[in-house]
């Protein structure tokens, strides 16, 4: 089912990732200067305007996820541009000590493409004229704990890369914020905060993918410092996943709802690959949810995001790929790798779907009457990160190859 087409030529992985690598690279190079120098620090535009698109929609048009750029720092590093991983990193690092608005530390889930000219970076928004008015964009504007904490593993990552201990602090500092503001009782952290400044809504369901990001960010945090404080944080959001697991069939439930009761709403793959990848020490056991992912949610050519099958979510399918590693099977990574060559767009990044429009069954806000969050068919940095992990066997969660 996941077999590449035998025409043409393959790509190996070396080959993969120079390409992703050097996607990656330009997408930081053609950030928007602005008024600013183009080596200063910058958020990386998220997307590009897909194939017969003159533009992004409005509310994507300036919009530099937070995710997908601590991705990026990441996979950067990974490909030895540390310099333009840098960029990346001293942008989060101004992002979280200079908020417009809040001063406890929090990110928001996007900040505005390009070169931080200001003191304090700008979000993404947009012009209403019909409104005539300044429009800005709920989610973006809201604080996910999934999101800070893989800014926190971007730090990380760039502070093993330079020795430079102020991303180490900076990495202690997102992990803080966490603890300080989302831990639940019982265990794990729930979902952040949503909306806009003054009428943000604390998320008070928990996402086990969330936790997953928490769990490695802090234990790597106490690998680096020895401060018990992370060693407790990693263990609280450790039980949160350990607890989402379910051994009768080797899945992982996506989280829990705001009343503290497990959500069975569907299935996603990112939480039935990453808990395994991401915890050194996690029972062999929890590997079986990768056969579960190929059971559920392969597609010809890869893998959707859940279990309705209507296309390949690229980002999973180099997640898919990046897990074969893990477990050493490198003919299948090396398949998925040959499949996502098709995927690469003339701007160096990959799109993020292979159909016009992938659903995934989740919402993007607390107030959303159906689900709403889809992806489309446009050229996306997160994609193309994960792609650089699965060529070159790195493991964000641990800054470091694939042993």
């Amino acid at each position: 089912m996941m077999m590449p087409s035998d025409c043409g030529a393959r790509t190996s992985p070396a080959e993969a990732a120079s390409a992703h690598c050097a996607g990656l690279a330009r997408a930081v190079d053609s950030a928007p200067a602005g008024s600013g120098s183009a080596d200063r620090p910058a958020f990386v535009a998220s997307y590009r305007p897909g194939s017969g698109e003159q533009a992004l929609p409005r509310e994507l048009a300036t919009s530099a996820f937070v995710y997908d750029n601590a991705l990026a720092a990441i996979a950067l590093v990974a490909c030895g541009e540390v310099t333009r991983a840098r960029r990346i990193g001293d942008a989060v690092m101004i992002a979280f000590r200079s908020d417009r608005t809040f001063r406890d530390g929090r990110l928001r889930n996007a900040y505005r493409a390009g070169v931080i000219a200001e003191a304090s970076p700008a979000l993404p928004g947009w012009w209403d004229p019909t409104a005539n008015l300044w429009a800005e964009d709920a989610y973006q504007d809201g604080s996910a704990t999934g999101n800070v904490a893989w800014a926190a593993l971007a730090l990380l990552t760039l502070s093993e890369a330079t020795r430079n201990d102020d991303y180490l602090a900076g990495a202690g500092r997102l992990v803080d914020w966490i603890a300080a503001t989302t831990t639940r009782d019982g265990d794990g952290f729930s979902g952040g905060f949503f909306g806009f400044d003054h009428q943000q809504t604390p998320l008070r369901w928990a996402s086990t993918e969330h936790n997953v990001d928490v769990a490695a960010a802090a234990a790597w945090l106490f690998r680096r410092t020895g401060e018990a404080r992370y060693a407790d944080i990693a263990a609280h959001a450790r039980r949160f996943v350990a607890n989402a697991f379910q051994p009768s069939d080797g899945h992982f439930l996506l989280g829990t709802q705001p009343d503290g009761a497990p959500s069975r709403a569907g299935i996603a793959l990112d939480v039935q690959l990453w808990p395994w990848m991401a915890i050194a020490d996690a029972p062999a056991d929890w590997r079986r949810a990768l056969a579960f992912a190929q059971q559920h949610l392969a597609v010809p050519g890869g893998f959707d995001f859940n279990d309705d099958r209507d296309g390949v979510w690229v980002e999973g399918t180099a997640q898919a790929a990046l897990g074969y590693r893990f477990l050493h099977d490198d003919a299948r990574a090396d398949q998925l790798l040959e499949a996502m060559a098709a995927d690469r767009t003339p701007s160096g990044l990959l799109n993020a779907t292979r159909v016009d429009r992938l659903t995934t069954g989740l919402s993007i806000g607390p107030d959303s009457p159906q689900p709403d969050f889809f992806y489309f068919r446009r050229p996306h940095l997160a994609p193309t990160a994960w792609a650089c992990f699965a060529a070159l066997g790195w493991n964000p969660f641990a800054g470091r190859h694939v042993d």
